[in-house]
């Protein structure tokens, strides 16, 4: 006889457990407002009805052996659009990179790749009522779940549209959930001073993934900070997300010399971007056209 589901009650606390072990995993146990907002919404409300689809990575995708909403608040990738390798990533990466933004309340946030909707809702936890939180997304199936199930929180509002044109007027933060080649231009021209973009760099792999979608051969998460001297870059590790569609999927003329540079390594070292402006080539990991990462601080 199988076991009855948890109430309510019982779910919420599984959430703050949750929230609590999640932020423990990445070193961030002092994030509190995080905490809350991990603890805040309801990861099931966005995964559809069960049963739900476990993503193993390179061991592709299997189902998850539980209708209990309960099971779903572990660290693991669970499947949105499978045949495209799309997944309600890793609560643990997410909670790492969202307490390295550093959002406050109030404070305006685009999200670029928004799936059905589950970190929009942490982001809009995060930057209140008085913030707001834009959510693009190119998939229309995905824009609609996301739509209806982010209706009740007026601080979102939901786009589908290409996340290279977006945002549109200036933000306090990007949160980039798509591995691309080079930031687009939007999501550095619209920062706001003291303004974070977060976003995976990355190459995509020579073929489509076995279990669904193109994911990074090479990846790495990087933090820029829009500061007066300049544009200050943190690596924040690995990171190997399914890859852009639209037009960041085009390849640039430079996927050689950036293969290069992740082979070389180094990427960890790097401390400024150099945007539209020349940059010296001996003091960068990498230099492309009207951009660099470079090893030398910000206005450096």
């Amino acid at each position: 006889m199988l076991e009855p589901a948890f109430t309510t009650e019982e779910l919420a606390l599984v959430r703050r457990a949750y929230a609590r072990q999640i932020l423990a995993l990445v070193g961030a146990s002092d994030d509190i407002r995080l905490e809350r907002a991990f603890a805040a919404v309801p990861r099931e409300r966005f995964l559809g009805e069960p049963p739900w689809t476990l993503a193993r990575g390179a061991g592709g995708y299997e189902p998850l052996q539980s209708r209990d909403p309960a099971v779903l608040y572990q660290d693991v990738l669970l499947a949105l659009a499978p045949h495209r390798g799309v997944n309600n990533g890793s609560p643990s990466l997410h909670a790492g990179w969202l307490h390295a933004l550093a959002l406050r309340e109030g404070e305006r946030v685009a999200q670029i790749g928004a799936g059905t909707g589950y970190y929009t809702a942490i982001l809009a936890e995060l930057v209140g009522e008085k913030g707001h939180v834009l959510a693009v997304e190119l998939d229309p199936v995905l824009t609609q779940a996301a739509r209806a199930n982010l209706a009740d929180r007026p601080n979102v509002t939901v786009v589908e549209g290409d996340g290279a044109g977006w945002p549109r007027e200036d933000v306090d933060a990007v949160y980039v959930n798509f591995s691309v080649e080079k930031p687009a231009d939007a999501w550095i021209d619209r920062l706001k001073p003291d303004g974070r973009v977060i976003f995976p760099l990355g190459l995509p792999r020579p073929r489509p993934s076995s279990w669904g979608g193109t994911h990074a051969l090479h990846g790495a998460g990087l933090l820029v900070t829009h500061h007066e001297t300049g544009l200050a870059v943190r690596w924040l590790g690995r990171a190997f997300f399914v890859c852009a569609d639209g037009e960041l999927s085009k390849p640039g003329p430079e996927r050689q010399a950036l293969q290069a540079a992740f082979e070389g390594g180094g990427i960890e070292f790097v401390r400024s971007l150099i945007w539209r402006r020349p940059a010296r080539p001996e003091r960068c990991w990498f230099t492309g056209s009207g951009w660099a990462l470079c090893y030398d601080e910000a206005g450096g």
